[in-house]
């Protein structure tokens, strides 16, 4: 099996895990997001001082809309061909890349076949480049917090997160020596207490970001929880196909090499 199996299996199994992804997204997260964006609207909107005012706003036109503050693309096709879009794309590049990662780790952790060894590296991958980042940052709806501080929580998220991916490196660094000095239980266990480690610390050293204000808390918990089951869905999509696709591809490969064999021997 080579580089190139893994890495097209990846892409496929990214693909079905970005459909899944999209249907979970507008099943559970979308109706979570218009309830936000109404509470933004709400909030934003002016107060009436009991006057009419509509003949003194020029971007506003006889029918009483405004043009000067449309968007660009309508909620709509944010919704619905812009979700897509988007949740295809991660599947595509997760996948793949887990399909490289599952290559890479091929014959690298112990004895384990093709097939569990995808499935510890679809697993290694999903804690580390998802999961735990969301529990240190979690999503957040629109109308949380400020557009001021978008650019700093954005960099404060990516340093979290790649934190969090050198921390699974690092595990199954140690962990693989551990294994070889000891047995496959310590080893494992070495690995673990060194990735909780790593991201302990950073938890603590990364700042805290807190800027919900007055958001509804049981609005925060839904949209939260429907990020979740997002992520949930995608990474599972894509640990489960690819592991089946190489376990799938490597039972042909093994039964072609012993036919091989076979017919050599006689």
């Amino acid at each position: 099996m080579t580089t190139r199996t893994f890495l097209v299996h990846g892409l496929l199994a990214g693909l079905l895990a970005g459909i899944a992804a999209f249907v979970v997204a507008y099943t559970v997260g979308e109706p979570q997001i218009d309830k936000a964006i109404a509470l933004e609207e709400v909030a934003g909107a002016p107060a009436s001082d009991g006057h009419d005012h509509t003949h003194a706003d020029p971007s506003q036109d006889a029918a009483g809309h405004s043009h000067g503050d449309e968007a660009v693309v309508s909620r709509t096709t944010q919704s619905t061909l812009g979700l897509a879009t988007g949740t295809l794309a991660l599947g595509v590049v997760l996948g793949g890349f887990t399909g490289l990662l599952a290559a890479a780790g091929l014959g690298r952790l112990g004895g384990l076949r093709p097939a569990a060894s995808t499935a510890v590296m679809a697993l290694l991958a999903a804690v580390s480049f998802s999961v735990v980042p969301f529990l240190k940052y979690p999503a957040t709806p629109p109308a949380v917090g400020s557009g001021e501080t978008i650019d700093s929580r954005t960099a404060v998220y990516f340093g979290f997160l790649a934190v969090s991916v050198l921390g699974v490196l690092a595990a199954v660094a140690v962990a693989r020596r551990a294994a070889r000095r000891w047995t496959g239980v310590p080893g494992v266990l070495a690995g673990a207490a060194t990735y909780v480690a790593v991201v302990a610390v950073a938890a603590l050293a990364f700042p805290k970001i807190d800027e919900l204000g007055s958001f509804p808390a049981g609005l925060l918990w839904d949209f939260r929880i429907a990020s979740l089951l997002t992520l949930v869905a995608l990474w599972a999509v894509i640990g489960a196909a690819l592991t089946a696709l190489v376990d799938r591809t490597w039972r042909q490969h093994s039964a072609a090499q012993a036919r091989k064999e076979l017919a050599a021997s006689l």
